[in-house]
């Protein structure tokens, strides 16, 4: 087994660094933070999940809200970003969480959506893989924040306050 590290786990964990490193800058300018993350299902019922680059698992997609910006505003450009996603319709909002897993002033607001993809996303440093998935089919490593948003989108569970 050799020591030396390859070129791409090198650069996922610089990926990780920086985002851990972005949390933190975060942290100490702002006073909240707020992130937009949202459930995207196409015509056939199945939901659209990203795995990234520097956090493990797959999640919905979604990012923050920027100076100046809409939370709508924020959910359509990350959609577009993530996945060359367009929302069909009016997004539906669902509810706030606060996110305490991120830091102690982060909130998400989460939304459902149809959504049309315009063309695949292709893996970049950010994204490294993405698709639609059949919600009896989600692929391994899926989160449990995941699991439990798409339950209480089912109605199997309420919603809870926490991300």
């Amino acid at each position: 087994m050799s020591d030396e590290i390859s070129r791409d786990e090198k650069q996922s964990l610089a990926m990780r660094l920086f985002g851990r490193a972005l949390h933190v800058y975060f942290g100490l300018t702002r006073s909240m933070t707020l992130g937009v993350r949202a459930a995207c299902f196409d015509r056939e019922g199945r939901v659209f999940l990203v795995r990234h680059s520097y956090i493990a698992g797959w999640h919905m997609p979604g990012g923050g809200v920027e100076r100046h910006e809409t939370v709508e505003e924020a959910l359509k450009k990350e959609l577009r970003e993530e996945g060359n996603l367009v929302i069909s319709g009016r997004p539906q909002l669902f509810h706030v969480y606060f996110n305490n897993h991120t830091s102690k002033r982060d909130h998400v607001v989460f939304y459902r959506v149809e959504v049309t993809q315009t063309a695949p996303r292709r893996p970049d440093r950010e994204i490294v893989e993405s698709g639609f998935f059949a919600l009896d089919a989600l692929p391994p490593g899926t989160t449990k924040a995941t699991y439990r948003r798409l339950k209480e989108l089912e109605g199997e569970e309420a919603p809870s306050n926490h991300w």
